[in-house]
């Protein structure tokens, strides 16, 4: 679709002014108005012209490694819907849903102390995600709430806090870094990859009861989306670096005492590993739209499927 002038200036200053107070917290953005061109409202026509087809709510699956810029991707991706097409958008986090520390805890006791940490499929809330994502998507919709969760004291914020959804929305930005994600084979799981799993998790307990999960009600929950987008990292040693990084903003933008070393993130991000090195390998060949991410963290190709 071909912008007037007047509109696409109004798009282009709504786009710009976000990233302006991204940089505040975040290194600074290049190319800014060539990725607009390029890579976001092609992207941002592409799910226009798929609601249009019924123009029913549709769930957009944002996926990517820690650290590859989904939740900035999602909100530009909210502006430029808005403003180019009058959607009516909201996006909110897999993280967002995560089980209390209270339940993780409970979780770790009873299956595997591994558990209390979290990340990885079985430690959120997927009754509370999938019942969201029903809710969502109804025509005859009424007022939902998506929860909160503070990352800086690894626990779910109160009810109070959470996100009012008090209208039916146009389209739905749903990101996480194992969104979409697929079970792996058993004699997949059979090998160690890192040191946490060979001495943490001999007798693969916890990562088999991850892979059950996805085979079961987070197979259930990826159904009901209806575009993936895959933003694929160069490796999986970017994803401590871009890691890293986030956790710096973090400590700037939050109060809360859980912030992270260098240590602990690297530590932190082997719970990770296996599920990101499998969708490295495997989702670019399902997911409808693919982007990627070069080593200085630019978007450098975009592929649709």
């Amino acid at each position: 679709m071909k912008f007037s002038s007047f509109k696409y200036k109004k798009i282009k200053k709504k786009y710009l002014h976000f990233l302006k107070s991204q940089e505040v917290t975040s290194e600074p953005f290049r190319n800014k108005i060539g990725q607009l061109n390029n890579f976001y409202l092609p992207l941002s026509e592409f799910i226009y012209r798929n609601y249009s087809i019924n123009k029913k709510t549709k769930i957009i699956g944002l996926t990517g490694g820690q650290g590859s810029g989904k939740s900035t991707i999602s909100n530009i991706l909210k502006i430029l819907l808005k403003e180019a097409y009058g959607l009516n958008t909201i996006t909110f986090s897999i993280d967002d849903f995560y089980k209390t520390y209270k339940e993780r805890k409970k979780m770790s006791e009873k299956v595997s102390p591994l558990f209390l940490t979290r990340g990885v499929p079985g430690t959120h809330d997927t009754n509370l995600l999938f019942t969201c994502l029903k809710k969502i998507k109804k025509s005859n919709f009424s007022k939902i709430l998506i929860p909160k969760f503070d990352k800086s004291i690894d626990d779910r914020l109160p009810k109070k806090n959470w996100q009012k959804v008090e209208k039916k929305q146009d389209i739905v930005i749903f990101e996480g870094w194992c969104v979409g994600v697929t079970p792996q084979k058993e004699k997949d799981l059979i090998v160690p990859i890192n040191e946490l799993e060979k001495y943490e998790d001999k007798k693969r307990i916890w990562r088999t009861k991850v892979n059950t999960e996805l085979k079961n009600i987070y197979k259930n929950i990826f159904k009901l989306i209806n575009i993936s987008i895959f933003l694929k990292v160069p490796s999986f040693s970017h994803v401590f670096k871009w890691r890293l990084l986030q956790e710096k903003k973090l400590s700037v933008t939050s109060k809360g005492k859980k912030i992270m070393n260098k240590t602990q993130i690297k530590n932190f991000i082997m719970f990770y590993e296996r599920l990101t090195k499998h969708m490295l390998k495997n989702f670019g060949k399902s997911a409808d739209s693919i982007i990627k991410i070069d080593e200085k963290h630019r978007l450098k190709s975009i592929r649709f499927n």
